[in-house]
Order: C-alpha cells, then sequence, then structure tokens
C-alpha cells in the first residue's frame, strides 16, 4: 500500500496561481479532505506564508489554527526551506528554533525540511528542532542531474540525514525530470541502504510524473504527492484520482474512495474557476525540454517575466542554453528558491549584456563567498576569484554568523502592536516590511473581505459601462473576458521579484 501525501492546499495551488487561494476556499472542503484516508495533507510553508501576508491580507497562522481545527485527524504537513524557513535568506538560530516550535504547536504534525543545495549544516537546526517539538522530521534530498549527482552521492546524503535524526526522507524532483527508473533505483537504494521510509515528490511539467510515481511506489516509496485534478498537471503534481485508479486493485493500492475524491474535485473545479484569470496557461503545457534545460516552472516564469521587461523575449532560447553554464560555474546546485532565482537572474544578465559575469549580482558574489552553504562542487575558478577579491569567503556554516534575533524582533513587533505575541513576533522577523504593511491594512479594516467587496464593486461598475468610442487599441485589447482587476493581479505577479527581502543584504552582514 502506497501512501498519498494531497497538495492541493499548499504546491497544488503554489504551482499554478501563484499561491493566491484564499482560506475561505479551503474551509468548505476541510472536513471532507481530513476523511479522505490521505497519509497527510500538505497546507503550509514554501510561498504560503509570504503570500498570505504580502497579498492575501491573512494571517498564516490563522489559517494553520483553522485548517488544524477543520482537519483533526490527518497529519498536517509543511515545507521549510531548512535555515531560510519559509523566507529568502538566512536566519539565526533562535528564530529558526522559535519557529518550528510554534508551528508545530499551531498544528503542524510533519516538516519536510530541504536545503537549496542539499547542504545538510543548512538543516541541522531545523531538524533538531522538529525532533524536540515532538512532530516528525521529513528530511529531504533535492533530486538533480549534474556529474556530481550520482546514486552514491545521494545515498550518502541520505545517510547524513539519518545520523541528524531525520524520520523518514523526500525525494523532492522540483522540476519533475525524475526519469521513472532511476527514481526506482534511487528510492530502492535509500530504502535498503538508509533504512528510512522514502516519500516521493515530483512535479508534471515534463510529463513524466505519473509514471515516475507508479515505478517509486513499485520500488518501495512509503507515499508519493499529488494534487486533485483541478490543481494538479503541469507544473503542479500529478492528479490525485489518475494515481489511486491507476494503483487500484493491485497491491500499492492507497485504498482511497474515488467517489469521494471526484466530488472533493469538483469542489475544487469551482475553485480554480474563480481564480482562473490567474492562471497562466504555460503553467498547464506539458515542456519535455525540461528533460534537458532542468528549468521549473516557476523559474522559467520568472525568466520570461525578466526578459519581457527588458523587451528581449526573443533572447529566451539563449538564456536557456546560459542557465546550465552558469549553473556548472557555480558548482551545479539544483535548481529550487532561491538557487534557481540566483542562476537564472545572472544568466538572464549574462546574456543581455553581451559579456558573461560583466556584471555580477550580489546574491551570486554571497553565493560564491559561501553564505548560502557549501556548493556541490567546486565554482569557477575564474568566477571565484573575482568575486572574492573584494569580499573573502567564509568556509564555516552560514548561520554561524548570525546574531539572535527573536528578542530585538520581539521588542519591535510589539512597538507596532503591543499585544503581539510570538507567532506575530515570528511574522514579523521573516518579513518586516511586509508585516508592516500587512498591520497597516489590517488597522485599517483593510481585510479580505472588504478588499474584495470593493474590487468586485469596481469590476460590476466597469462591465456594466458603455463601451468606449472607436478610436486607438486599448490597453486591455486581447484581455478576453479577464477583468481589470484580474489584470492587474497577473501583471503583478509576474513584476514581482518576491525572492528579493528588501532586508535580507543588512542583516546578512
Amino acid at each position: 500500500m502506497v501512501g498519498i501525501t494531497e497538495t492541493v492546499l499548499r504546491d497544488g495551488h503554489q504551482s499554478l496561481i501563484a499561491t493566491r487561494m484564499r482560506t475561505r476556499d479551503m474551509l468548505p472542503a476541510a472536513e471532507r479532505l481530513d476523511a479522505i484516508g490521505y497519509r497527510s495533507l500538505e497546507v503550509w510553508g514554501g510561498a504560503t506564508f509570504d503570500v498570505c501576508l504580502r497579498f492575501l491580507r491573512e494571517d498564516p497562522w490563522e489559517r494553520l489554527r483553522l485548517l488544524k481545527r477543520a482537519m483533526p485527524r490527518t497529519p498536517l504537513q509543511m515545507l521549510l526551506r531548512g535555515q531560510n524557513l519559509v523566507g529568502y535568506r538566512h536566519y539565526a538560530d533562535d528564530l529558526v528554533r522559535k519557529f518550528v516550535a510554534e508551528s508545530a504547536r499551531q498544528g503542524i504534525d510533519i516538516f519536510r525540511v530541504f536545503d537549496a543545495l542539499n547542504d545538510p549544516r543548512n538543516m541541522e537546526v531545523a531538524l533538531a528542532a522538529v525532533k524536540k517539538s515532538g512532530a516528525r522530521a521529513q528530511a529531504t534530498i533535492c533530486y538533480t542531474q549534474s556529474p556530481v549527482h550520482t546514486l552514491e552521492a545521494f545515498v550518502q546524503l541520505g545517510h547524513r540525514l539519518a545520523e541528524m535524526g531525520a524520520d523518514e526522507l523526500c525525494v523532492k524532483d522540483m522540476a519533475g525530470f525524475l526519469p521513472p527508473a532511476e527514481g526506482a533505483s534511487l528510492v530502492r537504494a535509500l530504502r535498503t541502504e538508509v533504512g528510512l521510509p522514502v516519500v516521493v515528490h515530483t512535479h508534471s511539467a515534463s510529463g513524466m510524473s505519473t509514471l515516475t510515481c507508479l515505478a517509486v511506489a513499485e520500488a518501495g516509496a512509503t507515499a508519493v504527492d499529488a494534487a486533485l485534478s483541478p490543481f494538479a498537471g503541469g507544473a503542479s503534481q500529478p492528479p490525485t484520482e489518475t494515481l489511486v485508479g491507476a494503483m487500484r486493485g493491485t497491491s500499492l493500492d492507497p485504498k482511497l474512495p474515488l467517489d469521494a475524491l471526484g466530488d472533493l474535485a469538483a469542489y475544487f473545479g469551482t475553485v480554480m474557476d474563480r481564480y482562473r484569470p490567474l492562471l497562466n496557461l504555460r503553467s498547464l503545457q506539458t515542456d519535455p525540454g525540461i528533460l534537458t534545460h532542468q528549468i521549473p516552472g516557476g523559474m522559467l516564469s520568472n525568466l520570461l517575466s525578466q526578459l519581457a521587461e527588458q523587451d528581449a523575449f526573443d533572447r529566451l532560447a539563449e538564456v536557456l542554453v546560459e542557465v546550465p553554464r552558469v549553473r556548472a560555474d557555480l558548482g551545479y546546485p539544483p535548481l529550487v528558491t532561491p538557487t534557481s532565482q540566483i542562476v537564472g537572474i545572472q544568466a538572464v544578465i549574462n546574456v543581455l549584456t553581451g559579456a558573461r559575469y560583466r556584471q555580477v549580482t550580489q546574491e551570486v558574489r554571497d553565493y560564491v563567498r559561501g553564505l548560502y552553504g557549501t556548493p556541490p562542487a567546486p565554482i569557477d575558478p575564474e568566477l571565484y576569484r573575482t568575486v572574492t577579491a573584494s569580499s573573502p569567503a567564509i568556509t564555516g556554516r552560514p548561520a554561524d554568523l548570525l546574531a539572535p534575533e527573536m528578542t530585538k524582533a520581539i521588542a519591535e513587533v510589539r512597538a507596532l502592536v503591543p499585544a503581539a505575541d510570538e507567532a506575530e513576533a515570528l511574522s514579523y522577523a521573516l518579513f518586516p516590511a511586509v508585516y508592516r504593511s500587512y498591520r497597516s491594512a489590517v488597522d485599517r479594516g483593510l481585510t479580505v473581505d472588504v478588499l474584495t467587496a470593493a474590487a468586485l464593486g469596481v469590476v460590476g461598475a466597469l462591465r456594466t459601462a458603455p463601451a468606449p468610442p472607436a478610436g486607438p487599441a486599448s490597453s486591455m485589447e486581447g484581455l478576453g473576458r479577464m477583468s481589470p482587476w484580474a489584470h492587474e493581479g497577473r501583471a503583478r505577479l509576474h513584476s514581482q521579484r518576491r525572492w528579493v527581502d528588501a532586508t535580507a543584504r543588512r542583516t546578512r552582514r
């Protein structure tokens, strides 16, 4: 029997509609999700924390509490970026420990902990905190392909994570290019040589994910990730119903009720209808090119956005060639947040300036200096010399350079909100500027319901307004039925650079 981790409440909508599903659209399905019999429900982490505060004006902690109350039987799971937590920089150890403890207290049962470089040092404090909280520590191996990412290397990493106290392992295929046979070999090796349960997470962008999920299940995977069909496919996970149907009646049968899954899919179909203006069709398309360039869907969207801003969309083919070259220069990091953005932005700059590394981003400089951790392979010697000539590299664990942050965060947030608790202090510590904007909106009464009502009122007025007189083409031409409100939302999505934390450079020093 293979378990299913359902991702519709986290990665499913993060992959397809930029994490915009609101809590109020999740809760009506919560009781039915809880009754299905999933191994776990992924509901938190990744980009959800940031987006709740920044765009939805929701309290992410309240979302977690409400979901836990509505789904008490099924373990709730979150994605934790190791020392980065749910942000885009390294945070101090005291903040990591407090965040994990509070997340477990408010409802997280399983923490999927990963690091973009597969550097165990960036996972050790988080994993220890998970163990101390009594939750399940699911340590993650970010799958990628390169000359140094061999089966033996992945197994060695699995051993190290087991020694650090992991309860189980996750093979995280961020872009969806893990071949079925290779996935099966990796799962068998980890199960046999490390001895821990193995969960496999993949994406459907290359078209292989369903085949891979079946292959790893037959090889002994404990569970696989899937999303209910309205939020499945493309940049998301394979459909839950498809996998359950494919394994039905076999020794792998997850024994989940297809009729109940169909009812849930119907509900989430209506949810998707409400968010459809945010859905970029490219996110649903199969792209076998991923098998060669290894670029995840979210990273590709960012590349397209950057090129569009520079009126250089026709340079995409050059950028797709440059990305693997930059990745090789940087020691073959897996392409996952934040390394995917670090590699992608530098590749775009290299192409548009016409000279490789004529301009080097601050993020690449920090990476080369070791502030993100140890790369899987040595960095290009010339690039290394160029960067470290003015700023020396570090050899220790990056977080060892950071002073404690929690006490300062509590003092600062209570200057804004005198009754703020530790959860609010954590929100402030992770995203100070975003939290200030969120609190300002809340204090002015700009709640989710108020913002939505105002937006719908504007849209309704625009829809009933008389047609504009004939003349020059409108800036809205070609948008079809998309409302101006939805168009603005999509434009903001494409222009936001959410991986850049305005405070990162100040706090990293």
